[in-house]
């Protein structure tokens, strides 16, 4: 599984590369695929490490995704924000944690919390996480239009690495100060499908058909 992981990593450091801003270059990006992040100071052998991949259910919204994660600030839309939140939170010994958590997403959770939010040290906390984002993330895209196809790529990819056991984080990685601890063990920016089935070698010459088109 491990050569398995490097040719993935391989093959995503040849694509092309995006960093913000990247406003002037969304005609690039498809509507509908799959994103690979990858973070400053970690690596994998002599590539940047993936630290997140990650899709959209909706039809036409990845290059809404990435403008969740990389610029809108609000955690309740971003999960991935949120769990760069916490690391911050969490390593600074921040009492506001429990209050973190809560949703105000909704209706009904806004009257139930919001009296419970401390709003401006929200707001700062999310030009905290905007800053980092912007500064030290870059991804790779590519194209998967259907939903089903989205969502089976992607688990495939993030079980795949998850389960190999060698793609660890750096010792400086944020991610190790997350009270998650899927992310601290799997050295990704995710919790989800990091036990499922793993690329078979048929899947993965498909997979690199579908990566050469473009």
């Amino acid at each position: 599984m491990a050569d398995l992981v490097c040719e993935l990593h391989s093959v995503f450091h040849t694509r092309r590369r995006f960093h913000f801003p990247f406003a002037h270059l969304i005609d690039a990006i498809p509507q509908n695929g799959i994103y690979i992040i990858f973070e400053r100071g970690e690596t994998y052998r002599t590539f940047d490490r993936i630290v997140r991949v990650g899709t959209h259910t909706g039809q036409d919204q990845l290059r809404s995704r990435l403008k969740q994660h990389f610029i809108k600030p609000n955690k309740n839309r971003s999960i991935f924000r949120k769990n760069i939140r916490r690391s911050f939170l969490y390593r600074e010994g921040s009492a506001y944690l429990p209050s973190w958590e809560l949703d105000v997403t909704s209706r009904v959770d806004r009257q139930r919390n919001l009296e419970k939010l401390d709003l401006a040290f929200e707001a700062n906390v999310e030009k905290r996480i905007s800053e980092y984002i912007q500064a030290n993330l870059s991804f790779c895209v590519f194209e998967v239009q259907e939903k089903e196809e989205r969502l089976f790529w992607e688990s495939r990819i993030v079980s795949t690495i998850a389960r190999s056991g060698v793609c660890s984080a750096s010792p400086g990685w944020l991610g190790n100060y997350s009270p998650k601890a899927k992310i601290v063990q799997s050295g990704l920016w995710q919790v989800n499908e990091l036990e499922g089935q793993v690329l078979s070698l048929k899947e993965w010459e498909t997979l690199k058909k579908m990566l050469s088109k473009g």
